[in-house]
This record gives structure tokens, sequence and C-alpha cells, in this order.
């Protein structure tokens, strides 16, 4: 089939039910433990980042890298709801030869970064690779689920592999496994598993600054953002791919194909990273830009400000909260080694400048009703890498970033903006949680960088009344940024933008599945609740790139009356919107207010709206 003819359907398993024999899992274990006891360098700072930060230098044996980026591999691409939680961080130098490439795969919350200042000073020949899950029950052969997974910082130079596989970089993904600071050369980049058997769907993904060599080919993904980056071409189009500050991006041409292109990315700022220097590790902090195009990397003056290690608290789990504030408090920065956090108050972030950097997906995790994270309203805060999740009890906030009362007193700033970037956020799917709101923004001129927000529609926990939810980002300051923004199935507005001057470049959306009617998923008078909700108040807001989707299926006959919402008045724009009906399972009526054909399970659609304004 050709690829411009790819418009797969969506539906995850409600519940995946993945077990091994005895047997198996006896080997598997034995495996990995042989790969543990392989040499390993220690953290080049002298630090102790745990047992779950593996630095790989080039000195090491080939076999043993091997050896133990397989057995990791192994243990992580079926453990979807686990808590194993792994950073494989490289060195500087080359690693693989094109003649003895060294190819893994990236499982379940795992990071794959280099450690030099730039993606080239890391030389991985060979691929590091995400290839479609394979169910056992017969399921088949998809990407739709492949989250919580990292690459960054690298010079990947394709090669080897054999077949279907030979000299391709695969990295077929949804949502929370951003790719970041790349440089691939030689082979291809699919961002589908089309070698794997069917059906090869993938939904949504995250790519910035980077460069890709060749044309990258889309697939089935059915919604990707590309950011500040420079690539060689792009296959085809689905349902909503989305450009901004990408040099050898499509052309505008939305909605055939559907392809919404921005020259320029209108305000940024690159994730923190991990730099192994003479005097050990430090943590580069990229500055906020404006208007942006192509990669950071390569431009003069695009290092920004570098923090030695000493001067973070290095966290793991099980450590003290009070410890961790005292510290912070106290002018340290935090980075949270690999593994998963009870937070039973909040970690505090007070002072200006404070860099929050978790390592290996970093989780924290709500107890007895607390907000995990509270942010003031202080200029230059950085929190990236990190995922959150709520807790059995309440929280009514996951994510609180400054407040009402501190806005206008000196805090961010367009200048040094407050900045989250892959920040990732659950109410129920590893275990029961309860939240009312998932990320709420009161400081004004913060920036959003690849942020996905899920009220779980699988694993543990899961129903209307259980994972309980109602708003996944809650927006109150003005001038904020989100560039990258996924946020699924919550029970009222997805997403509520309070503030003026907001703008968002690109936005995806499942509205929830598991209504169990529609007396349940309606208010005053509206059926349903729209999946992006600009208040009556605004007067000025921009949205590029916008795909909302309804799969109802506890009830297939509900109707959403509208997928966006938003003031008619001359600043506020929205363009490029999508709706999709999947899996004859829901009705959208409209796309934007009362503007927009309907999406139905006679209709699947898209229906589009290329332009809405006041």
């Amino acid at each position: 089939m050709p690829l411009s003819s790819l418009h797969p359907v969506r539906a995850r398993a409600s519940r995946r039910q993945l077990g091994a024999a005895a047997a198996a899992l006896a080997v598997l274990l034995a495996v990995f433990a042989s790969a543990q006891g392989a040499s390993a360098a220690p953290p080049p700072s002298g630090a102790d980042l745990g047992p779950n930060v593996i630095v790989f230098t080039p000195d090491m044996p080939q076999s043993a890298i091997q050896a133990k980026v397989d057995a990791i591999a192994a243990q992580q691409v079926d453990s979807e709801m686990g808590t194993g939680r792994y950073a494989l961080l490289f060195a500087p130098g080359t690693y693989g030869t094109p003649a003895n490439p060294l190819r893994f795969q990236v499982g379940y919350y795992t990071e794959v970064a280099g450690l030099g200042a730039s993606p080239d000073d890391v030389t991985i020949n060979g691929s590091v690779d995400v290839y479609n899950r394979c169910f056992t029950d017969g399921s088949g052969c998809i990407a739709l689920d492949n989250f919580w997974r990292s690459i960054s910082n690298l010079h990947i130079a394709v090669a080897g592999g054999t077949g279907c596989q030979a000299n391709t970089e695969f990295w077929a993904v949804s949502q929370a496994a951003p790719m970041r600071r790349m440089d691939i050369t030689g082979g291809g980049v699919s961002l589908m598993d089309y070698c794997s058997a069917g059906p090869m769907y993938a939904s949504g993904g995250f790519l910035a600054d980077s460069k890709v060599a060749k044309t990258i080919v889309n697939g089935s993904q059915q919604q990707f953002y590309t950011r500040n980056s420079t690539i060689g071409g792009w296959s085809n189009a689905v349902w909503n791919q989305v450009f901004s500050g990408v040099q050898g991006a499509p052309a505008q041409s939305f909605p055939s194909p559907p392809y919404t292109t921005l020259p320029t990315t209108p305000a940024s700022r690159e994730k923190p990273y991990l730099v192994q220097g003479t005097a050990g590790l430090s943590v580069v902090v990229p500055p906020a830009t404006t208007n942006s195009t192509g990669v950071s990397w390569s431009q003069a003056g695009s290092a920004g400000r570098t923090i030695p290690l000493s001067d973070f608290v290095v966290a793991k789990p099980g450590d003290s909260i009070s410890r961790i504030n005292a510290a912070l408090a106290g002018g340290k920065n935090l980075l949270l080694t690999p593994g998963v956090y009870s937070i039973d108050r909040s970690i505090h972030v007070k002072r200006a400048g404070t860099v929050v950097l978790g390592l290996g997906l970093a989780t924290l995790t709500a107890e007895n009703g607390s907000t995990p994270l509270v942010i003031d309203d202080v200029p230059g805060v950085d929190v990236a890498g990190i995922t959150v999740d709520a807790g059995p009890v309440n929280s009514d906030v996951l994510v609180q970033v400054g407040t009402k009362h501190q806005r206008g007193r000196g805090g961010s700033s367009a200048a040094d903006p407050i900045s989250l970037q892959d920040v990732f956020l659950r109410v129920g799917g590893p275990h029961a949680g309860k939240a009312t709101v998932g990320v709420q923004v009161d400081s004004d001129h913060v920036l959003l960088d690849d942020l996905w927000l899920w009220r779980a529609d699988h694993g543990a926990g899961v129903g209307w009344t259980q994972n309980t939810s109602d708003t996944g980002l809650v927006v109150n300051g003005d001038d904020v940024t989100a560039t990258g923004l996924f946020v699924e199935h919550f029970q009222k507005y997805n997403v509520i933008w309070n503030g003026e001057n907001g703008r968002t470049v690109f936005f995806q959306n499942e509205l929830p599945y598991d209504a169990p009617n529609q007396a349940a998923w309606q208010h005053d008078g509206t059926l349903g609740y729209a999946a992006y909700k600009v208040a009556d108040s605004v007067t000025t807001h921009e949205l590029w790139g916008a795909g909302s989707y309804i799969y109802t299926n506890v009830d297939p006959t509900l109707h959403a009356t509208r997928a966006f919402e938003a003031p008619v008045a001359p600043g506020v724009r929205l363009y490029d919107l999508t709706t999709v009906s999947l899996n004859k399972a829901g009705t959208i009526d409209h796309v934007v207010n009362d503007t927009g054909n309907a999406v139905t399970p006679s209709h699947q659609g898209p229906e589009t709206v290329v332009e809405f304004s006041g």
C-alpha cells in the first residue's frame, strides 16, 4: 500500500495481559544478571548516580556494551506499567563500526543520551531502535502504546541490519517518546515499523533540535510534531503533521495533504542536557529563543549556561522530600536519578534559575493527595525529563506553576521564562490515581515543550468513577507558549486557556473513551466537553495544527457538540483543525464552535477547518 494512502484507525486495548512462562522469565533474569556483571564505567564525575545510570565509554569491549543494552531492552520492552527506570549514557567517542555495528532497542522508561557538548561528540555506528510491540494475545504488532522513552545528543551513523531492517533507524513511537538533539546520517529514519507484522499503527511523536540527512518516513504516524530541525524531507501525512522552524519541511498545504508548516518557532527553549568534561559532569541549560529555526548546536553562542554537578542535589528514590527542599532552598539544583519517588509533600522550587532534571524518566508519585511539584513565580526555572503520577487520594493539582498572587512581582519573563520540557503526567495506568487538574500554569511567560498529560484509558485503576480527573491543563497566566501539547481522555475540558496572548503549536487530543452515558458527559446544554477551550474573556490567542478524536467505547452513541471552543474576537485565531471519529464509536458535531462538519460512526472523517478567526 502506498504510504500516502495510510489512514489507520487508532484504538488501544482497554487492558493488556502480557504474561510469560516461568522458564522464559528465569532465562531473561539470568541474561540480565550476566549483563549487569559486565564492566561499566563509573559516572565520570565520581558522583553516585545509582545502579540504573549506566555510563559506557569507548574503551569498553563492544560485546559487553551489547550484552548490557540488550538485557535492559529485554527487561523493558514489554514493561509498560513497570517500575524499572534506566539512563544509558555514552561518553564522548565512537561506538561500533560500519562492519560491526552497535544496534539495540529502547524499551519503556529508558533514556539513551550522549554526554558530549555536541551530538557529534558521540557517534554510534549502528542504530538505536524502537520497533512495534507484538502482543501475545493475537492482537498484532503496533506502536500505539510505545510511550515513555527518549533519545538525545547522539550522532547515529546508521549501519547494519538485514532484510527489511537494513540501514534504517526505526523510531516507531507514540506520545512521550521524544527524540532531541540528534544528528542522523547514513541510512534512513522511519517513524513506523513496517517490518514487523501488521497493523503497524503509530500515533504521535516529537522531534526537536535535530538533523536528519535523508527523507523521514512518516508512514502511519497519525500526527507528529517536528520543531527546530533540519531534515532531508518528509514522506507523507495522515491527519496532522506539524512543523515549526524546520529546514527542509514540506510546504504549508493543510488540509491536503495535512501539513501545517510555520517558518519559525515563536518561542522555545531546548531541554537541559548532561555533558562530560575534564572536571566531571555538568548540566548545560540552553537559552530561550524567539522566532528561531534550525538546530541550536550548530550556532555560535547557543550553549547557554553550564552548571557543575556539584551544584545539584542528586536524589534517589526514598530520599527525604524535606532534605531535597532544604537543598533547593539553599541554592542547589535537583537531579532525579532513575526510579519511582513517593511524594507525600510538594517538591517546592522557590529560587530563580533552578534546574530540575530527571534521568531515565524519573517518576514522582503523589501520596495522600499531594501536589508533587510546585514552582514559584521566579524567572529561569527549568524542569525537564520527569513523569508525574496521581495517587489513589485525589490531588487538586499535580504540577503547579506559580500562583495568582505572585504574578507581576518580577517573576518569569519573556527573556528568562519558566520552562517545562518532556514532562509527562498520568492519572491511572500503573496504579489507581485521581487528580482534579494535571498542570496549572498561573505564571506569565511560561514555555511548555512536549507535554503528554494522560488520563489513562488502559492499565490499572481505570474507569469513569475510578481514575477521575477533570482537566489536563489549565493556563491562567499570560504570554504562555506550548510547543507540542498532547492531552488525552480527561472528563471535562481537556485544556482550559484563560490567559491572554497564549500560543500553541501542535495539539493532539483524544476525548474520554469511557463516559457511561450522555447524562454523565454534558454540561449547560452542551453535549460532552470541548478538547480545547479558550475562555470567553480572552481577546488574543493563537493555535496551529490541532487534532481531536472521539472513540466512546462504552456508549458508541455519545456526542460532543464541538472539539474546540473559542470566543469570536479579532485576536483569536485557530488554524488547521482536524476531527476524527475512531472505530465507528462517537460523534463530534462541529470542529470549532458551530463551524465544521460532523464526524460520526458512519462518516469517520477527518473533517477540517483551515482557519477560525474573529
